[in-house]
């Protein structure tokens, strides 16, 4: 007898770990997700923080170079320096 009890209160316990471990808040399976989520989540971070880094490399080449600004004003304005013919191909 009483190890019939002592083996139903061992079964219980094991219930109530399983449930615990599958069932409640805070399981296995939610667990897994928000590792999943957690992993996308960096790899979105690692990507914007790269291209932060890019984007301050491109300022602080903008501020102390001269050869970015006229870069930029010829490709995006269209700009050319006294003396210079623009020549336009069109397809």
């Amino acid at each position: 007898m009483p190890l019939r009890v002592g083996l139903l209160a061992l079964l219980l316990a094991l219930a109530g770990l399983q449930y615990r471990l599958l069932l409640a808040p805070g399981n296995l399976f939610e667990v897994q997700a928000l590792k999943e989520r957690v992993g996308r989540e960096q790899a979105t971070v690692d990507h914007l923080a790269e291209r932060n880094g890019q984007l301050a490399a491109e300022v602080e080449d903008l501020r102390t170079g001269l050869a970015a600004v006229e870069d930029r004003a010829r490709a995006e304005l269209g700009m050319i320096r006294p003396g210079e013919t623009f020549i336009r191909v069109i397809e």
